[in-house]
């Protein structure tokens, strides 16, 4: 009992450093700014993804040669989204703690997103409890999705809409939280500038409502053309087996 006084009094007793997060007040632990430049680590973040979608398509090309335009398409979001719920996502699950004096790529990348949500620089619970829920689960379920898609196994829709419906609901609870402390408790976690906000917080999270949104409606019309048609073959078989027993009773 003594140890945990200990630790909370530590804890209390420890000076943060200033910083440019808002709140002003956040609490964030050991801050130190970005080495890079905000050009630097886009250039960076997006020659990695052109690199990822390169390495992709050619092992489609080699798997399955003639799948079409739209089915790749589809293959290289979910090894995208894969990628970043993993690797990116995941190092915040992992290193969520020491984020806010980290110089790697990685963390200097959260430090530069957390202008429009310091929340990722405060080990808030909610944040790191959905992020490392995304990395666990619809990080690997993204990737066998797009090999699902890859050889057009039979699972790929169902696969698809599970992983699409948990992203969309993971980020529809990331924007009502944040959206909730804003307008009831009045704790704003970006920065004033609009870019930070609008570019940042709510058009590159956006995403994610609307291409998940698109394969669940996909999902759902595939799977519902699926059942018709075996509607169609059951009540086919039906009436073939209606037919071939009036033969043989006039026989």
């Amino acid at each position: 009992m003594n140890k945990i006084v200990d630790a909370a009094n530590t804890v209390a007793d420890k000076t943060y450093p200033p910083h440019p997060y808002y709140p002003l007040n956040a609490q964030v632990a050991d801050y130190l700014a970005n080495e890079w430049s905000v050009p630097v680590l886009l250039g960076y973040f997006f020659g990695g993804c052109g690199a990822l979608f390169s390495l992709t398509l050619l092992i489609v090309k080699r798997i399955h040669p003639n799948l079409p335009t739209g089915e790749k398409a589809c293959i290289l979001w979910f090894v995208l989204s894969g990628t970043i719920h993993i690797f990116f996502e995941g190092y915040f699950a992992s290193h969520h703690a020491s984020l806010g004096g980290s110089q790697t790529f990685l963390g200097q990348l959260w430090k530069e997103y957390a202008f429009s949500d310091s929340r990722y620089l405060t080990s808030d619970p909610f944040v790191l409890c959905m992020e490392t829920v995304t990395a666990v689960c619809w990080g690997p379920l993204s990737y066998l999705t797009a090999w699902f898609i890859t050889i057009q196994h039979p699972l790929r829709h169902p696969f698809q809409m599970l992983v699409s419906i948990g992203q969309i609901y993971g980020l529809i609870l990331y924007y009502a939280t944040s959206m909730f402390d804003l307008y009831f408790k009045g704790t704003i976690y970006s920065r004033p500038e609009p870019f930070y906000f609008w570019f940042y917080f709510f058009f590159m999270n956006f995403i994610w409502m609307v291409i998940p949104g698109w394969l669940v409606i996909n999902s759902f019309n595939a799977t519902s053309k699926a059942f018709v048609a075996l509607d169609k073959v059951s009540k086919s078989s039906r009436g073939n087996g209606s037919t071939d027993g009036s033969a043989k009773k006039s026989i």
